[in-house]
């Protein structure tokens, strides 16, 4: 794989719509977090006892992983000690459930957080672990958006409903500068100068204050300022950068200096961003499984080979299954035929060989296949107002896993925008 000399961000715009007919839907949203709110669907309920406390929280403008190491701070345990099951959008309320083992609950129950909220509280016999979750509930308002274009929504929520949601990977899987699959791709390649420079420099349009200063003074090879300059949330870009620093910028040396955990999310932004490119190749036929796909099962996750698309066109047309793309990796299945030779095709134009992630096996990169649509439950839309004015609302649950943001996306389209709230902190 030869190296990378400039960035290329993802933009999800450069992908094809489902539902490319259907004109645009001008909209804001999370103008206020409270116009963006999830709730978790658990896969299960505490029983009640054991040494392990669920509780129930509400956040506000945080990140997930900001509330658990609050909340780690307040009760005097490390962050890794919480259990989640799923990580929530900062910019929302969120509704989630965590865990923690050998805490009286009287010490949840009296947690006073800015922007934590205890619900409930109980007690299980395990740890709660990613995974351990159902779906998620969302309630969404759109503003700034013609009332009058609400039959407009509804056309598209139910080609959506009959057909299905493009399963794509959101924005936010790629970070705010949109280059975490191009350092996952440099990773996988062992291409160790992009991964650290692009890391730790090349500014871009989204690098402000700090990052940017951080960036700038790296390219100019100020590694020891360029370290000092990072915020304190980018902890990890310091190190690197204090390791470039005392090696004299030994690219390999800062590499291995890297956390693991950190590779393997870079080279995970990468595998959802081939899997992105397969579906969008495959987008006006979601809902069609052809002979050599392995498709899906809603009912309970199961993957076969279609040995005869004529057999199983029936169930996809009732969305008892749905053909799938991939997660590469070195245990993956893969598909025959025509969807083999289309996933090869991907991976040629990258100039990558699926013998690259069985070098990485420590990583467990083990790979899955993932349904190229979801539906959505509990579909609704409707008008509202409040406060800050008039709004659509949309309501509805997600399997989990799967990015709300995708049904947003084939309403509004390029029309969609983000509101500027509080910042999350």
């Amino acid at each position: 794989m030869q190296a990378m000399t400039t960035t290329q961000a993802f933009d999800m715009t450069q992908l094809p719509y489902l539902t490319a007919d259907a004109p645009p839907v001008p909209a804001v949203i999370k103008r206020d977090y409270e116009d963006f709110r999830v709730e978790e669907v658990p896969a299960y309920e505490p029983c009640g006892e054991g040494d392990h406390c669920f509780f129930m929280i509400e956040k506000k403008g945080l990140a997930t992983m900001r509330a658990v190491s609050d909340i780690a701070r307040k009760l005097g345990v490390p962050a890794k000690a919480i259990g989640l099951a799923g990580l929530k959008d900062a910019r929302a309320v969120a509704v989630q459930t965590l865990s923690v083992e050998h805490i009286d609950p009287g010490r949840i129950e009296n947690l006073q957080i800015p922007r934590i909220r205890i619900l409930s509280v109980s007690r299980h016999k395990n740890k709660l672990k990613i995974g351990h979750l159902r779906g998620n509930r969302f309630h969404i308002k759109l503003r700034d958006t013609d009332p009058g274009r609400l039959d407009d929504i509804r056309s598209v929520c139910e080609t959506l409903v009959k057909r299905g949601v493009p399963n794509y990977f959101g924005q936010q899987r790629f970070g705010t500068r949109g280059d975490t699959w191009q350092l996952g791709k440099a990773a996988l390649g062992g291409d160790v100068m992009t991964v650290v420079d692009l890391m730790l420099g090349r500014p871009g349009p989204h690098d402000t204050g700090d990052v940017l200063k951080a960036r700038r003074l790296y390219d100019e090879r100020e590694f020891a300022a360029a370290a000092k300059a990072w915020p304190y949330l980018f902890r990890d870009h310091a190190r690197v950068g204090r390791v470039m620093e005392r090696t004299k910028g030994n690219h390999r040396r800062a590499f291995h200096a890297i956390d693991a955990r950190l590779k393997k999310f870079f080279i995970n932004a990468y595998q959802s961003y081939l899997f992105n490119q397969v579906l969008a190749k495959r987008i006006q036929s979601l809902d069609l499984v052809r002979t050599g796909d392995l498709a899906y099962k809603h009912d309970h996750g199961g993957v076969f080979l279609v040995e005869d698309e004529s057999v199983e066109s029936r169930r996809a047309a009732a969305f008892e299954i749905s053909p799938t793309g991939p997660i590469f990796g070195h245990k993956m299945t893969r598909p025959q035929g025509e969807p083999e030779q289309l996933e090869q095709a991907i991976l040629e134009s990258e100039g990558i060989q699926l013998e690259e992630f069985h070098k990485l096996k420590r990583m467990k990169l083990h790979g899955s296949r993932r349904p190229l649509r979801f539906r959505p439950d509990e579909l609704d839309v409707s008008l509202g107002a409040d406060a800050l004015g008039p709004f659509i609302e949309l309501a509805f649950t997600l399997p989990a896993g799967c990015y709300a943001t995708m049904i947003l996306r084939e309403t509004c389209k390029q029309g969609l925008q983000e509101g500027r709230g509080d910042e999350d902190g």
